[in-house]
């Protein structure tokens, strides 16, 4: 009986499952990687879960007792009784008061999210179907990542959400991330940034975050885009400082070389065909 109260006890405990990735079970939220979503998380975890757990007692309540109180057996004359002026104001004004009470935090979380603050770093994020494409517009820095296969998984490597190409962020920098497609609808998502914007063909949508910590990050197309809107996972990575002006360097000469080798590929067509 002991071990079965505990396993129940783990199992609604979202608190023991979280993880910077999805895990079996989880129930909760991953863990937060950004003030947004710590945020986010207090809403949740002290603020709806309370309310709602507060309804679903005192409704359940109600239910039982007027099962018990009025059943036929205590009451064969059934009341008339079909208008009580007091319960009706009760019970339209303190759904009004809950409202009220939630829409405060609500709305600052919105605001927070919208407002986007001066940025270090700048990303932008293109929906294909079905991969993603980055841009660094001031590094001048083009990639596409594409979902690793199964049959090419390294040991640590997530199933479903390892891509060849990450995107790579210091910590502590506030990351602006300018959001579209190319095809069709597709959603720019990561959980334990907050982070979830539609990515629109033929409109750019933006969002933020400032991760705490180091570590990588996983999210998933959040937008049904077609038959393969299951592989398109993002992956983020978040190092210091020091590291990402490597990474910087490193990306800048590995994408030019890309870039000039394109470039040289279609000089060489058009010259081909002048001489034509």
């Amino acid at each position: 009986m002991l071990r079965f109260v505990l396993y129940i006890t783990l199992l609604l405990a979202p608190f023991s499952l979280y993880a910077e990735q999805p895990k079996d079970w989880q129930l909760g939220f991953q863990k937060a990687a950004s003030g947004h979503m710590e945020d986010l998380v207090w809403f949740h975890d002290f603020m709806l879960l309370p309310i709602i757990t507060g309804i679903t007692v005192f409704v359940l309540f109600l239910v039982i007792y007027a099962c018990i109180r009025y059943r036929a057996s205590r009451n064969p004359i059934a009341s008339t009784t079909s208008h009580n002026t007091l319960i009706e104001v009760i019970w339209t004004l303190v759904p009004c008061l809950i409202l009220i009470l939630m829409a405060v935090p609500s709305f600052k979380l919105l605001y927070s999210q919208d407002k986007i603050p001066p940025a270090d770093v700048t990303i932008k994020a293109i929906g294909y179907q079905w991969y993603w494409g980055y841009e660094y517009p001031d590094e001048n820095i083009v990639f596409d990542s594409y979902m690793i296969e199964d049959s090419e998984l390294q040991p640590g490597q997530p199933r479903l959400l390892s891509v060849d190409n990450e995107i790579v962020v210091p910590v502590d920098k506030v990351i602006k991330v300018l959001i579209t497609a190319n095809d069709v609808l597709h959603a720019w998502a990561l959980p334990s940034f907050g982070v979830k914007r539609d990515a629109v063909p033929g409109r750019i949508n933006e969002t933020w975050f400032k991760a705490d910590r180091t570590g990588t990050f996983y999210g998933q197309c959040s937008e049904l885009c077609g038959i393969k809107h299951a592989f398109m996972p993002i992956t983020v990575k978040v190092v210091t400082q020091e590291d990402y002006k490597k990474w910087l360097d490193d990306a800048k000469e590995k994408f030019a070389k890309q870039e000039n080798k394109l470039n040289l590929s279609l000089a060489k067509i058009t010259l081909e065909d002048k001489i034509k």
